[in-house]
């Protein structure tokens, strides 16, 4: 019996095909190193091609896999402080406790959270509570032989009343994946599928609709091609006309490069359309 994944990772086979590798509307670099001693840096850099904007952010993680805890730094250019602390298999075996702090100087403002995550064969159930906010939220999936099923509350302890609600189900096999999610307090529902056609061929699509809205069904398409083992090509497009490629390049182990373009098919004269550079370096 395996475990099942995360609330938040159901669907996510389609969910990813679909966003991940598109990055539109700016520049980013992304540098990742390893210390022999084994603390981890990440550098992230990115540019909005519409402001003009830079943003980045420096990140240190150390591990140790033998105690199991963690300990991650982060520091960004907007003067924003973030750290967390893992504790993994300590307490109790398939627990996993996170406490994630942030502080923002320039207006003295402050988070904390405290995660639990229990994982157990055919269970896995998130916890989180917002110190300051006082905001507790729940999340548990059930899953046998390829089947979910999940449901997610939270809780607001000063109002003393339910915020958020939301449900999931879905099957999963080797070659493909189904999902339905009802968000937004079951107000807004989404219907995914994953099909891995072949080795090199995927394909995916999603269905949404908002019943607060004006009851239009929102549906996207997509696919990924494997040109040969260090590339491969994205598409998609959605009912509004709205077309994506992308095109991921591993030039050497450890640099890739990623371009992707978002394209209005409805304004082709307009400057609606937008491009977007991806560099990463790791070793």
């Amino acid at each position: 019996m395996s475990v099942p994944v995360a609330f938040n990772d159901i669907g996510k086979p389609a969910k990813d095909l679909l966003s991940k590798d598109y990055p539109i509307g700016g520049v980013k670099l992304e540098v990742k190193t390893t210390a022999p001693n084994g603390v981890t840096f990440k550098v992230n850099g990115q540019r909005d091609n519409k402001t003009g904007i830079i943003v980045g952010d420096l990140e240190t993680k150390y591990a140790d896999k033998a105690k199991g805890v963690t300990f991650t730094e982060a520091w960004t250019t907007s003067n924003h402080l973030n750290g967390k602390i893992e504790l993994e298999n300590n307490l109790a075996k398939g627990l996993k406790l996170e406490l994630l702090t942030s502080l923002l100087p320039s207006v003295n403002e402050k988070g904390a959270k405290i995660n639990a995550t229990y994982k157990q064969p055919n269970v896995h159930t998130v916890a989180t509570l917002d110190v300051f906010k006082t905001n507790f939220s729940v999340n548990s999936v059930v899953g046998r032989q390829g089947f979910l099923a999940g449901g997610e509350v939270s809780y607001n302890v000063l109002d003393g009343k339910i915020s958020r609600y939301n449900a999931a189900f879905g099957y999963s096999a080797a070659e493909y994946a189904v999902a339905i999610h009802a968000t937004n307090n079951l107000n807004s529902y989404a219907a995914s599928y994953y099909h891995k056609v072949n080795s090199d061929l995927e394909a995916s699509g999603k269905a949404s609709w908002d019943a607060s809205g004006n009851n239009a069904v929102a549906l996207e398409v997509g696919a990924k091609l494997k040109l040969d083992s260090s590339a491969f090509v994205k598409g998609k497009i959605s009912n509004s006309g709205v077309l994506g490629v992308a095109y991921t390049q591993a030039l050497r182990p450890g640099v890739k490069v990623n371009l992707g373009a978002s394209i209005d098919t409805t304004r082709l004269n307009e400057n609606a359309h937008k491009l977007g550079l991806s560099f990463t370096l790791e070793n």
